[in-house]
């Protein structure tokens, strides 16, 4: 393995929690925007994970274990992963950007926020945009730095993947189709549970849409949208577009990000936080939040998501302090699994 380059050795000294903390400062001065796309982005290429697998023995025994499917190596996806965010119009600078400052980088590295801000004012210099709308993309690709190493990104050949009508769309524009909603008709407030709202599922995209009924899960509407065949494109897709295989929060294949209309959603109820966290998904005691469980979040309103390429198990293994000890009763061949492996791992320590 090729000896790790200055920088990369001071982005390694920082573990998950510090980039959390680190997001958490830079928050306010993202981009509304990307506000959530950015948060949600390192919810799907959790640090933990990664490490997790790199330090692995056997990494395909530890694949099986966290029952992990579709695509969760970044390595596989450098341009592609972050194709939510709207800094990813400005990808291929910011890589640029991101490759010199670890080729070139000597003792005068600072802290890792202040490394991210410096960053992004140098493609925001360069190319004239706002700063504020490369601070999510920048610190992306600092992560991706982290998980494919120098050489894998500067070879990636930092393709967008936006055609030219939606890349021309301003940040304002974006927001503003979010925060719309259906119209209803003329007596449109006259009608109670026939409302239907409009899932958006990839922005960059016109026909990336579907309707749900007022009230109903996420998952159940996207299995009506027959319009292409799902299951050729990923073959967790055996319903519609979103991956699903039980509908009862036992799995963990249906989780999204939320990027816009989270407040549209239901609240997050026991079963699903329990859920979330066993699957290793999010720990939070928020009622609406960013990430969720398309079987249980039900829709009030038009909504923006995110799919993720891939779904797994394990937070029990990884976050073993914030998972509650009770496991829900399985209701799938994967949750079944799952229930078994931690079985077995309970039994495990205690014979040891």
């Amino acid at each position: 393995m090729k000896e790790r380059t200055l920088f990369e050795q001071f982005l390694d000294k920082h573990d998950e929690q510090a980039w959390e903390r680190v997001l958490t400062d830079l928050l306010p001065e993202i981009h509304e925007v990307d506000r959530a796309a950015t948060q949600i982005w390192f919810k799907f290429f959790p640090l933990s994970l990664f490490l997790a697998l790199e330090a692995a023995e056997d990494k395909q025994e530890l694949i099986r274990k966290f029952l992990l499917q579709g695509k969760f190596e970044l390595a596989e996806q450098i341009d592609s992963s972050h194709h939510f965010l709207y800094g990813h119009r400005f990808w291929r600078e910011t890589k640029d950007a991101i490759v010199a400052r670890a080729q070139n980088a000597n003792g005068s590295i600072s802290d890792l926020a202040t490394e991210i801000r410096q960053i992004a004012k140098s493609v925001a210099d360069k190319i004239a945009v706002d700063r504020s709308v490369l601070i999510g993309i920048t610190a992306v690709g600092l992560m991706t730095l982290v998980q494919v190493g120098l050489e894998n990104l500067k070879a990636a050949p930092g393709t967008v993947s936006i055609d030219k009508q939606h890349a021309k769309k301003s940040a304002q524009a974006v927001l503003n189709e979010r925060a719309k909603d259906d119209s209803q008709g003329l007596f449109g407030f006259l009608k109670t549970i026939d409302k239907q709202w409009t899932v958006t599922w990839d922005e960059n995209r016109n026909n990336a849409k579907f309707k749900a009924i007022s009230e109903e899960e996420i998952a159940s509407a996207a299995q009506r949208d027959q319009s292409q065949n799902w299951l050729e494109k990923d073959a967790r897709c055996i319903e519609g577009v979103i991956p699903v295989e039980c509908r009862s929060a036992a799995c963990g294949t249906c989780w999204v990000g939320v990027l816009g209309g989270a407040e549209k959603l239901s609240e997050v109820e026991r079963k699903e936080a329990k859920s979330m966290r066993r699957f290793g998904y999010l720990y939070t005691d928020e009622p609406k939040p960013l990430i969720r469980l398309s079987c249980q979040a039900r829709a009030t309103g038009a909504v923006s998501i995110v799919i993720p390429p891939w779904n797994g198990v394990f937070g029990k293994q990884l976050y073993k302090e914030n998972v509650p000890e009770e496991i829900l009763e399985p209701a799938t061949t994967t949750a079944k699994q799952t229930r078994s492996i931690v079985q077995d791992e309970s039994k495990k320590n205690q014979l040891l």
